[in-house]
């Protein structure tokens, strides 16, 4: 039976409404609620905490970083602009050479005087395999940078790249910490970064808390929010009710949690629109989901719209494949699948998969089941699998659930389905072509169900090497006409990201906040408070 009749749609939304009880019950008769606006520190709850704050490793790989500035970084309206660049970088005519001309007068926190030596270190580390970094992969158009001069850098790539900028968001690190070759997570930088950023790191206690404090000398004025505390509780109540006791100014929430906060008083929830998906990986290693007939049926089984009603308080919007509606020129408004689990139906009988005495289908003796992983601490991933496997048992489909520690899930990705989560709303290269192109074929969570289409191929690569925008776009309506006829995935939502705040949405609009479209990474580091460091404060 569906997760969405009549019959089941109360136990999810059950669920919800106790989880809003228990943040209820929790409340003071009177909460101490101070708004942001009245101090120059702030104090916010997060659910995850970096293992690391080397840029090599990943943090603040995207621009959203308190310590570290890359070349660029994106505005409220998700167009790159200057940072540690004086300008936007230039590109040569056949796109495969771009120069970047480096702001002046910049210095690290500790002192030392930033300069192109530093950019070419940091770059040069990333492509070393000796650094063992983690974002090597997303780099390998990129075969040299050299100094041209202390205020010059130019890039030299394997192939036009129309996206590269995008690349250089990279935090950007002394070339005296690099100068030891050797693997980054040994560095010290894991946990006493050394950035140019707007903040830096003061104190990190390990499972408890983070604190950054203005850097008077940033290029960019000193921060008028002094003092910034990250709070670590992974568990979601734990938060919400914490947070109705008056110790937080703001925290991520699931939207069923988050929404308990609309009606308190001193309180507000801020929502934004993400390119953050949730799909379901289905992995070619498994003699199941390796067939195209059950990949293409389950996707039209998927009640998309009706989890997002039901689990998620209408805060999100379906997806089909990773090329998110914020990508509004890339994104193919007809590479969809209606969900008709007749259809579903239809299509496994089709290929041979008969529904036996108990409504598990078989095919040539093989049931119709497989195993479906999810983070066991994440509630919202948990919640989809369950609709998931719910929709999947109801066209004859046997959806086991686990919920398991990351340690445990990533040695089983290329055999066990997954729930995965990924996204980027700046450029589609960024959302697509690691997840789905066949040449990162189960490199980690690039790719890790192995999925391979000719078609998906040729589309992305086309679209990743042209420098003709009107090409680029078809190519990528291409890439989506050709994935929707043959899935790899069960792309399912794109989440609205919800916040519960002290004071007001206006009260955060009037000190500096902007609303954005986030990535996949998200919480404390973006939210509200992705631009902290801009914010005014009362005189």
């Amino acid at each position: 039976m569906s997760l969405f009749t009549r019959r089941s749609v109360p136990t999810a939304l059950s669920a919800l409404c106790a989880l809003a009880a228990l943040v209820a019950c929790s409340a003071p008769t009177s909460n101490p609620v101070t708004s942001l606006t009245a101090a120059d520190q702030v104090t916010l709850a997060d659910k995850y905490e970096p293992d690391s704050l080397h840029p090599l490793l990943g943090y603040g790989v995207e621009g959203a970083s308190r310590v570290f500035d890359g070349l660029v970084s994106y505005d409220a309206d998700r167009q790159l602009q200057p940072a540690l660049a004086g300008e936007l970088p230039q590109p040569t005519a056949d796109g495969q050479t771009w120069t970047v001309r480096l702001r002046e007068g910049v210095t690290f926190h500790d002192g030392s005087s930033f300069e192109a030596a530093d950019v070419v270190a940091t770059y040069r580390a990333l492509l070393d395999p000796a650094s063992a970094s983690t974002e090597t992969t997303s780099y390998s158009m990129l075969t040299a940078v050299t100094e041209v001069d202390p205020r010059t850098l130019r890039f030299d790539l394997a192939f036009p790249y129309s996206a590269f900028p995008h690349r250089l968001t990279l935090g950007v690190l002394p070339s005296e910490a690099l100068a030891q070759p050797g693997p980054a997570e040994q560095s010290p930088l894991t946990t006493q970064p050394i950035g140019t950023g707007p903040y830096r790191l003061s104190e990190w206690r390990k499972g408890e808390r983070m604190v950054f404090e203005a850097n008077d000398a940033y290029w960019g004025g000193a921060p008028q929010v002094r003092r910034i505390t990250i709070v670590f509780a992974t568990d979601d109540n734990t938060r919400a009710q914490r947070m109705t006791l008056g110790e937080f100014d703001g925290t991520v929430l699931p939207p069923g949690l988050a929404h308990t906060f609309d009606s308190r008083e001193g309180y507000d929830v801020i929502s934004h629109r993400s390119a953050d998906y949730r799909t379901i990986m289905l992995p070619t290693g498994n003699p199941v989901t390796r067939d195209p007939a059950i990949r293409l049926a389950l996707n039209h089984a998927a009640n998309r719209q009706g989890m997002i009603d039901a689990l998620l308080m209408g805060e999100g919007e379906p997806a089909y494949t990773p090329i998110a509606p914020a990508l509004a020129t890339y994104a193919d408004p007809s590479a969809t699948f209606a969900h008709d689990p007749d259809q579903a139906k239809q299509i496994l009988e089709q290929a041979g998969w008969v529904a036996g005495p108990d409504g598990t289908r078989q095919r040539a003796g093989q049931p119709a089941g497989f195993t479906l992983m999810y983070p066991a601490s994440d509630t919202v991933r948990k919640d989809l699998a369950q609709a998931f496997a719910s929709d999947a048992r109801a066209v004859g489909v046997d959806v086991r659930l686990e919920g398991l520690g990351w340690e445990a899930i990533e040695p089983r990705m290329g055999a066990d389905a997954l729930v995965l989560g990924g996204g980027n709303p700046f450029d589609p290269d960024l959302a697509s072509y690691a997840l789905l192109h066949s040449s990162f074929a189960a490199d980690g969570f690039n790719n890790p169900g192995s999925y391979a289409n000719p078609q998906v191929d040729a589309a992305l690569d086309v679209a990743r090497r042209s420098t003709d925008p009107a090409q680029r776009v078809q190519a990528y309506r291409d890439f989506q006409q050709a994935y929707v006829a043959e899935p790899g995935m069960v792309f399912l939502v794109f989440l609205r990201h919800t916040y519960a705040i002290k004071g007001s949405a206006q009260d955060y609009r009037a000190q500096g906040y902007q609303e954005v479209i986030e990535p996949h990474s998200h919480g404390t580091g973006w939210g509200p408070w992705w631009n902290l460091e801009d914010w005014s404060t009362p005189s």
